[in-house]
């Protein structure tokens, strides 16, 4: 054999074998593929309840309406006590996604924590309708950091909400929510 022809064989050789070679090889920074969904891994399961309450509560950690503007139904109304005036107040989808907007890009870092549930049960659907609803009043800590060298505001104190949703396949929406913070 000459030369020439010994190096041929050996690099046809090596490229046989190569791929039985490095097929037992394990990349360290290219797992496998995960099972589930890792996005509601993270970030909350809104078809659940409790993975409405998580995804609700990264909207606000991470600040993001594009997370919370799905939890929120076309007919949302937001209702809190004004006492100074000693009046309901009460606002729509629009001006809920503004006002969260607005405290969003506003601050520094936000915390939600939902604590126990006070109370939940089903709420009837109208007749001939499939849709689900469920009235939760929660517990929760809310504090914003408008800025570092600010004191943090805090809240504590309860929701009550009314998640809808129009069979059991779809994710849950927030259509009332009473709060009863002690601010």
């Amino acid at each position: 054999m000459t030369p020439g022809r010994t190096s041929i064989l050996l690099i046809l050789a090596m490229l046989v074998a190569l791929p039985f070679l490095t097929a037992g090889c394990i990349n360290p920074f290219a797992p496998g593929e995960l099972e589930g969904d890792p996005i509601a891994d993270l970030l909350g399961d809104p078809s659940t309840i409790e993975g409405f309450y998580t995804r609700f509560q990264k909207s606000y950690e991470l600040r993001d309406t594009s997370l919370y503007g799905p939890l929120i139904h076309p007919e949302f109304t937001f209702t809190f006590r004004d006492y100074e005036r000693n009046v309901d107040v009460t606002w729509s989808r629009s001006e809920e996604m503004n006002s969260t907007y607005n405290m969003f890009s506003r601050s520094y870092d936000i915390s939600l924590r939902w604590n126990n549930i006070i109370d939940q049960f089903e709420v009837d659907a109208p007749e001939g309708s499939e849709q689900e609803s469920i009235l939760v009043i929660r517990r929760f800590n809310l504090t914003v950091v408008l800025s570092p060298s600010e004191p943090a505001l805090r809240s504590d104190g309860s929701a009550s909400f009314l998640l809808t949703r129009p069979d059991d396949n779809a994710n849950w929406q927030l259509v009332s929510w009473r709060d009863e913070s002690d601010i």
